[in-house]
């Protein structure tokens, strides 16, 4: 459960740098204006992003209105999936009903589609 909360912490880290320093990822941010949660089916592991102004914030708590809510079947499966080389990893999750999502899913699209920006990069 421990690893599955840092890996969330960590990608709210890797979206506010993000979003400092990406140009690219910084223009996948303007106009947006929502929250969004991912979590554990059970919630006790929960962490909420909230995207406005071109930035991001995070806590580790639910949110009282997110546009979308991913729920993994639990922390280990979470973490499992969120970490996976496999780039089919989260739709196999989502066949296989590891993966519950809730809510707006266009907005769930965009999410998947700036997942590339935060890869850590490869040291030269």
């Amino acid at each position: 459960m421990i690893k599955f909360q840092l890996l969330l912490w960590a990608l709210a880290l890797l979206m506010k740098k993000a979003a400092r320093k990406n140009p690219d990822f910084t223009k996948q941010l303007e106009g947006k204006n929502f929250a969004f949660q991912l979590q554990t089916e059970d919630g006790k592991v929960t962490r909420h992003f909230v995207i406005a102004n071109n930035s991001i914030r995070s806590k580790g708590k639910a949110h009282k209105d997110p546009a979308f809510t991913i729920s993994f079947t639990d922390a280990a499966t979470g973490l499992r999936i969120l970490t996976s080389k496999d780039k089919n990893a989260f739709m196999k999750g989502i066949q296989d009903k590891d993966i519950k999502i809730s809510g707006d899913l266009s907005k769930v699209m965009w999410f998947q589609s700036i997942s590339k920006y935060l890869k850590p990069r490869k040291k030269k």
